[in-house]
């Protein structure tokens, strides 16, 4: 998923707390469910810096070669520019893209 592409708001906004509340009747399920999909995006962006990052890495432990990688901060700036996890997340329960169940009801 490219996270560069969603529309969700990098600096801090205001939320309605009624958009919360639409999707599970509970504002508290609801952030819940934010709070553990904002989890799983941050998990994955971290992974994916990871491997990015991995390409550049010496494995020499000698400290007298150490040396800025131009590559390697622009990664890094790319990723500090994204919208946080929860951003993200918020956009998604807004625009309804979530799934989530309650295994309570089901029985």
């Amino acid at each position: 998923m490219s996270y560069k592409k969603v529309q969700a708001e990098v600096t801090t906004v205001t939320r309605d707390v009624t958009q919360l509340n639409e999707h599970t009747g509970n504002i508290y399920k609801s952030i819940a469910i934010l709070g553990k999909r904002a989890n799983q995006i941050q998990a994955k962006m971290k992974e994916e810096l990871q491997n990015k990052l991995e390409e550049f890495a010496s494995h020499t432990d000698n400290l007298e070669e150490v040396f800025e990688n131009r590559e390697q901060i622009e990664i890094s700036r790319h990723y500090e520019k994204l919208p946080k996890p929860a951003a993200i997340a918020y956009q998604e329960w807004v625009e309804g893209q979530i799934y989530f169940r309650n295994p309570e009801e089901e029985a």
